[in-house]
């Protein structure tokens, strides 16, 4: 299973290959004929394509804010700071090896942007910024899988053995601490205004969204 930026990834194309189009058009693309159908949606596959290279690009570059993020945990464990760092860089180099591996045809068949059929069950509003925040949201809440954490955690503990000496040390900080990193990694996307970044939302709307969303997500908290 791939990383919570792969997951991430996956959703902001979804959310800007669907701002290329109005939702009212794909509604009606069952009743459009074959040829119609299978060029609108080679034109999705090229879009979706095009700016599944620039999110990837994006986060890419992002990498030193989420070492600063993951660091900053480290400082808390004192005499174990330096040790915390190299399980830290560790996990980057991980995550990143993750996003290098994305291929933006693969990722756009498997969300169905480049196949022959109708788009009408991806795309559910017609203002891109909605569009945005609900599907992110959506994959993030894929994050609490202990499923997916387990398989980060599976993948750091390998990585250990390449470190030598100090392997024994990596395998308990990562049982220790690695469950802490990851749910920081994590809040560094979740902080992360992705829909502003790529521009799907403007900043006036933003909190507009937020009011929109927020009791259902104070009722699914308390649940």
């Amino acid at each position: 299973m791939v990383s919570k930026a792969a997951f991430v990834l996956l959703g902001v194309m979804i959310i800007v290959c669907s701002s290329y189009s109005n939702a009212k058009n794909i509604e009606h693309l069952n009743m459009m004929d074959a040829n119609a159908v299978i060029t609108k949606n080679e034109k999705f596959c090229e879009i979706c394509q095009d700016f599944t290279t620039k999110v990837i690009s994006f986060f890419e570059k992002d990498g030193t804010a989420i070492n600063q993020t993951l660091y900053h945990v480290c400082s808390h464990l004192k005499s174990l700071e330096q040790k915390c760092l190299s399980v830290v860089d560790h996990f980057i180099s991980i995550l990143f090896a993750e996003i290098a591996k994305l291929q933006p045809e693969k990722i756009c068949k498997k969300v169905n942007l480049c196949e022959n059929k109708g788009l009408a069950h991806v795309i559910k509003y017609d203002d891109p910024c909605t569009i945005c925040h609900n599907v992110v949201s959506e994959v993030l809440s894929k994050l609490d899988d202990p499923d997916a954490q387990l398989e980060i955690i599976q993948k750091l503990l390998k990585g250990c053995g390449q470190i030598g000496n100090f392997s024994l040390q990596c395998k308990r900080l990562v049982l220790e601490y690695g469950p802490i990193i990851i749910v920081n990694a994590e809040k560094f996307f979740e902080d992360k205004d992705v829909c502003t970044a790529i521009h799907a939302c403007k900043a006036h709307q933003i909190a507009a969204i937020e009011q929109q969303f927020l009791p259902d997500l104070v009722a699914a908290a308390a649940v």
